[in-house]
């Protein structure tokens, strides 16, 4: 097994190479830890190399998701929307988080299928859940929602009860057989 390296060391390491592609996120409390931002036409290169640098190798995609900043200031996000990207090495027991800028204007993110094929589920989640389109990924069906759905539910501008699609749902009502006397109520009818 090889070095474990704290987030730190793995910036620094990453830095050295994309320093001025790459935003260091240092958030509040003791828990958190360090983070970076790319914008998106920087992301593959950066995932790319922290996939094959051997001190970094991180071989294992745990998640791919997107996260909507509405009503949020980050300022070094800068844009609604941010795909990240939370990556494991097995090799050398440490982990990292990297975030894309994702404009709402232009939902769009190259996808990172070329170098993990695991990201293939987890960009249509985000894709169908967000709206985020991963260019490169070959199957941008939605995953969870039916094909026609006119909506991305995970946005937060996104009614919490729905744009009435609920409406059209079967209701369905629960009836009480009649108990005789004597009967035991042994749970749910």
């Amino acid at each position: 097994m090889g070095r474990q390296l704290s987030a730190t060391e793995i910036i620094d390491h990453l830095a050295e190479r994309y320093g001025d592609k790459i935003t260091v996120v240092t958030p509040p409390g003791a828990s958190s830890r360090p983070y970076v931002v790319a914008d998106r036409e920087h992301l593959v290169p950066i995932l790319d190399f922290l996939r094959h640098d051997a001190a970094l190798c991180f071989d294992f995609l745990m998640d791919v998701t997107v996260v909507d900043h509405l009503h949020l200031e980050i300022p070094e996000i800068g844009e609604r929307f941010a795909s990240v990207y939370q990556l494991y090495s097995l090799e050398h027991n440490h982990r990292f988080t990297i975030k894309a800028r994702v404009p709402e204007s232009d939902p769009r993110c190259p996808s990172a299928v070329t170098i993990w094929k695991s990201a293939l589920w987890g960009e249509r989640e985000a894709h169908d859940m967000f709206g985020v389109e991963y260019e490169g990924n070959p199957d941008m069906r939605r995953l969870l929602m039916p094909e026609d759905y006119p909506g991305f539910p995970l946005r937060k501008d996104y009614p919490l009860r729905g744009r009435g699609e609920r409406d059209a749902f079967p209701q369905y009502r629960q009836h009480r057989n009649a108990r005789t006397a004597g009967e035991p109520s042994g749970g749910a009818t």
